[in-house]
Parts: structure tokens; C-alpha cells; sequence
């Protein structure tokens, strides 16, 4: 993986039908997505494999063997994949089918037609359920702080603007500052049980992180042969 990857937040759209993908992708570029499009199982694998995306849209009906359920059920089985964020598009407005859809793994279901104001709104939901769980918290270290429930982050007056990963591998630093991490335990605590994950992307994700975090970057340290902390700055 690339360090110098984009810190937009990454969509999959995974649509058959051209004209409401083109729909799709042209609103969530206007709102600073990072979007890639697949038109069916085959391709939209691909591009998992080559790149976790942060979400992924996915419709119901598509050419091929599987479906978009099939797919659900797929990469909820998979370690790599288990954990990404999936919202389901479809024409099928039955209870039964929206039960089907979420007992199978989807994270929101969206009946066509929809607004596209209404479905980066349930992109923004579902992103704000994946950061840490401690919706009241807000954490403070030095002149960096988060706050958890708002999924903002500043330092001294200025607001930051981080992906979901790096917002909970800050919020990760920022409950212990001053505690070595060793890339396994920043591994274990950002991704879980994604055990496919190799530890290299960690580094990746600290040079994601001190990027965005501009001049507050340099409170996260290299401690060689051991991983990562993070310690105030200075006051100037």
C-alpha cells in the first residue's frame, strides 16, 4: 500500500445499471469521496483485494453467479473483509428482504429511488457508528484534542480532518499517551480480528495520520525496534 494514498474516505459502488453508478459517483466526488465503481461480484472483488475501501454501496441484483447478498455473505465470512462497512442498494422494498439483507450482514439498507442527499447521510451514519464506542468521550493531550461523539478533532483552534482508520488509531494513542504501542497491539486495537492485515500497514497509517494532523504530527514518536507513542508538544 501506497503512504502516500489519498486521506479521503474510500467507496466502493458496486452497480450494474450505468446511469444511477454514474449518478452515484458524480455526487460523492462533489462531496470529497474518493469513489471506484464495479459492475458486478467478479470486479468488485478485485478492487477489494487491491484496496479496502471505507464503505462500499451494493446493490441486490447483479449479473453473474452471485448476488448482492451472496456477496455480503462472502465477505462477512472472510477475515479480511469481515469488517468493512457495506450499505445495500436496491429496487427490493419488502420487509422480508430488507430482514434478509441485515440478517445477512449489511450495515444499512437503501430502497431505489433515493435521494443522493439521503445516501451520503447514511454513508456519514454508518461511518460515525465505526469510530470508538465511547460516544461521550472527548480526549485531550496537550493542545490536541477528539471528540468522540462529534468525530472532531483540533488542534488549538483548528479542526482536523481524519479518515476512520486514523480516527480510531488516534483515539487508540490518545487513551494511553505516553504508552509504547507495538504495531501488533495497534493492529489488535484498530482492526480487530483482521488477522490478513500485515503490520507494515500500520506504518502506512502513522504517516496517514501525522500528515493530517499537520503540525501536531510530530506529537506521535518512531521508538525504534518497539512501535508508536504519542506525547504533548511543547508549549511555545
Amino acid at each position: 500500500m501506497n503512504a502516500a494514498l489519498s486521506l479521503k474516505l474510500r467507496v466502493l459502488v458496486v452497480e450494474d445499471q450505468s446511469d444511477i453508478a454514474e449518478l452515484i459517483l458524480v455526487n460523492l466526488r462533489h462531496n470529497g469521496f474518493d469513489v471506484v465503481a464495479a459492475t458486478d461480484g467478479e470486479s468488485a472483488q478485485r478492487e477489494l483485494d487491491a484496496r479496502l475501501p471505507d464503505v462500499i454501496l451494493l446493490d441486490w441484483m447483479l449479473p453473474g453467479g452471485q448476488s448482492g447478498l451472496d456477496l455480503v455473505r462472502k465477505w462477512r465470512a472472510a477475515a479480511h473483509t469481515r469488517d468493512v462497512l457495506i450499505i445495500m442498494l436496491t429496487a427490493r422494498s419488502e420487509e422480508a428482504d430488507k430482514l434478509a439483507g441485515l440478517d445477512g450482514g449489511v450495515d444499512d439498507y437503501i430502497t431505489k429511488p433515493f435521494s443522493t442527499k439521503e445516501l451520503i447521510a447514511r454513508i456519514r451514519t454508518v461511518l460515525r457508528r465505526r469510530v470508538p464506542e465511547q460516544l461521550a468521550e472527548k480526549l485531550q493531550v496537550g493542545r490536541l484534542s477528539l471528540d468522540v461523539e462529534q468525530l472532531r478533532v483540533r488542534y488549538d483552534d483548528e479542526e482536523l480532518k481524519l479518515g476512520p482508520t486514523e480516527l480510531r488509531m488516534l483515539h487508540c494513542l490518545m487513551k494511553h499517551p505516553e504508552r509504547i504501542y507495538s504495531r501488533a497491539q495497534l493492529l489488535d486495537e484498530v482492526w480487530g480480528h483482521r488477522t490478513m492485515i500485515e503490520e507494515r500497514t500500520v506504518d502506512v497509517h502513522i504517516k496517514r495520520l501525522r500528515d493530517a494532523l499537520k503540525k501536531a504530527g510530530t506529537m506521535i514518536e518512531t521508538v525504534r525496534s518497539a512501535g508508536y507513542r504519542l506525547v504533548s508538544m511543547p508549549e511555545d
